[in-house]
């Protein structure tokens, strides 16, 4: 189960493209170590590759992502996370993300995200294959934490859910409004304005279920299709 820590509470998280601005894409001569690695304990939620190493590691990546409540507009950033970019580059060129559910909203005081990314809506799959982490160092600290540890996810932000140290997989959150976590989670592009309305909708919808702060959207949220712009 992917899983994300809330504040200082725990709360179980049922765990692209066209180059912008002047940081152009860029070949490398030094590919990143991604660790892609099959996981035969846990197939892929639907078939696909193992993606390879990137070469591309600059330049941000537009992804159009279209969804029964509206458009939610990505902005990737592979100088922040090239495996992470490419990953979910791979993934949406494959239609791995097409007609899938964001299976969990919630509205935890320091945790108010939408998690997406498993084509079985459980949220247990994947990919069939895991990752290693690329952790932000840039977060700003979260105010009135005793442990020290603990950063702010702006609102915006767009991040993958995981289930331990370097097991990413097809999973991501969509940062609604700030929120306070550990920073053990890879962060790798932004949620665009027009992307923002489209999540408050959702999350003005409330949640389903006993728990009023975690569970499934009132409103169901389908992800249409997910189209990278470019190469």
């Amino acid at each position: 189960m992917r899983r994300i820590a809330a504040g200082l509470a725990v709360a179980a998280l049922a765990v692209g493209f066209i180059t912008t601005g002047t940081a152009s894409a860029e070949v490398q001569t030094a590919r990143p170590d991604c660790g892609y690695t099959a996981t035969p304990e846990e197939p892929a939620a639907r078939p696909v590759s193992i993606p390879r190493d990137p070469w591309f590691t600059k330049g941000k990546v537009l992804v159009k992502v279209k969804t029964n409540q509206g458009d939610v507009p990505l902005l990737l950033d592979r100088a922040k996370a090239p495996c992470t970019t490419h990953s979910f580059i791979h993934l949406a060129h494959r239609g791995f993300y097409n007609q899938t559910e964001c299976h969990r909203l919630t509205a935890y005081p320091t945790l108010k995200v939408l998690q997406c990314g498993d084509p079985s809506n459980t949220g247990e799959g994947g990919p069939g294959y895991k990752y290693e982490d690329e952790l932000p160092t840039d977060l700003q600290p979260a105010p009135n934490d005793p442990t020290g540890q603990r950063r702010i996810y702006p609102r915006g932000t767009l991040a993958m859910a995981n289930a331990g140290p370097d097991t990413n997989g097809s999973q991501f959150f969509l940062v609604q409004s700030d929120s306070v976590l550990r920073p053990n989670y890879t962060v790798f592009g932004q949620i665009l304005p027009e992307g923002l309305k489209t999540l408050d909708k959702i999350a003005a919808g409330g949640i389903a279920g006993e728990n009023p702060l975690d569970g499934r959207p009132n409103i169901k949220s389908e992800l249409k299709w997910v189209l990278p712009l470019g190469l």
